[in-house]
């Protein structure tokens, strides 16, 4: 495999790193490291966001004809990395990543102008509601209802482990809309305003003490047949389309590299001595390897074929395990320094002496949620299911 990267990459590279050196503030860096979830400061986010709407950078994925960058997998992949290595906040961007593409596919034109515009700008920001109390990795079983009500739908339910509800004023969402036959032929896909009457938000806040989840409640919640994203009962073929671009992360790699990077400023060299725990990092940064070079054959697959199928199912197990075990060592590495708990230390911006050395304040935070990695996007045993059907045919 051929990893060296051409000129116009080289000079793409340094562009990237000019810009986040110019862009990138003191505050955005601190944001980042400080995160003991899936996203940063959500406030801090949008001024990054803000930024990269600036230079055109905000849809890197995205096709110029929608106001994207139109940039190949491997720009992209130049991008996520370099970002990665400084300390770029982590966006809340379910709108750039997940349901604008999905718009692009399957959305009428009226969608697409509407929406697509809107999100590039972030002056929309999503959520996302497939979860259900009940129907998790089996996400086919789902139970919250549309009943067809003249020009509208009614929804009654609830959707559960609802990231970013708080700060969302639209959500994409599966209802079931038929009974008959398979249980996956009878679910639709629908956007719509959070604040429809009837919608409810409930926090969850998670065992790191941070509140990125949410319940999400609908009774008699109406919604104009418009807000329908692609065909009638045929959402679960708009459900699988989306979730390849939230399982096949890119770089994940890179960003363990960065977690990496940061774990040796804090190990002291007396726990490399113990050949033990010297032997159990080497046999991480191996897999973190085996991380990063997965990611160029989804790179060359996407490249070939503009997406990447199930191969996301296999990108989302490696990167997702191998980031619970880098968590893993910081907590061998911090030692007694784990066992203190400073939430207010992990705010941007404050003037907490923080107990753990470095990074530390965060990590036993990243190390508990990370524990929730190989469930999300579809649990991991799922996930090998899908590999051994799809991808290996057994």
């Amino acid at each position: 495999m051929d990893l060296n990267m051409s000129a116009a990459d080289v000079a793409f590279r340094d562009e990237v790193r000019a810009f986040l050196a110019e862009n990138l503030t003191d505050e955005m860096r601190e944001a980042a490291r400080l995160s003991a979830s899936s996203f940063s400061d959500f406030h801090v986010s949008e001024r990054w966001h803000q930024a990269l709407y600036k230079k055109g950078w905000a849809a890197r994925s995205w096709p110029l004809e929608y106001g994207g960058c139109n940039w190949t997998p491997m720009q992209r992949y130049i991008y996520d990395t370099e970002a990665a290595k400084a300390d770029v906040p982590n966006a809340f961007t379910m709108g750039i990543s997940m349901v604008g593409p999905v718009i692009m596919r399957f959305g009428t034109q009226a969608q697409k102008d509407h929406f697509l515009p809107r999100i590039l700008s972030a002056a929309d920001v999503w959520c996302q509601g497939y979860s259900e109390p009940g129907s998790g990795s089996d996400l086919a079983s789902l139970q919250t209802r549309a009943v067809s009500d003249g020009d509208d739908y009614v929804i009654n339910g609830s959707k559960i482990w609802t990231t970013g509800a708080q700060y969302a004023n639209l959500i994409f969402c599966l209802v079931r809309t038929s009974e008959e036959g398979k249980k996956q032929e009878g679910i639709s896909f629908l956007i719509f305003p959070m604040d429809t009457p009837g919608i409810d938000i409930q926090p969850i806040i998670n065992i790191a003490d941070v509140h990125s989840f949410n319940q999400v409640f609908f009774e008699d919640v109406r919604v104009p047949k418009s807000s329908l994203v692609g065909a009638e009962n045929d959402g679960w073929t708009v459900a699988k389309y989306l979730l390849e671009f939230e399982r096949g992360g890119s770089a994940f790699g890179a960003k363990i590299g960065a977690s990496f990077n940061a774990f040796h400023k804090i190990a002291d060299q007396k726990a490399f001595d113990d050949p033990l725990f010297a032997q159990k990092v080497a046999a991480v940064e191996i897999q973190q390897m085996a991380v990063e070079n997965t990611e160029h054959r989804i790179i060359a697959e996407i490249s070939r074929v503009g997406r990447p199928g199930h191969a996301s199912s296999i990108m989302k197990v490696l990167g997702s395990e191998t980031d619970q075990r880098v968590t893993e060592l910081f907590l061998d590495a911090l030692n007694v320094y784990a066992a203190p708990h400073q939430p207010e230390a992990r705010m941007p911006g404050n003037n907490i002496v923080p107990i753990a050395p470095g990074s530390g304040v965060s990590l036993v935070g990243k190390y508990l949620h990370n524990r929730a990695a190989s469930i999300y996007s579809g649990s991991n045993e799922i996930q090998r299911n899908i590999i051994a059907k799809r991808v290996l045919s057994l």
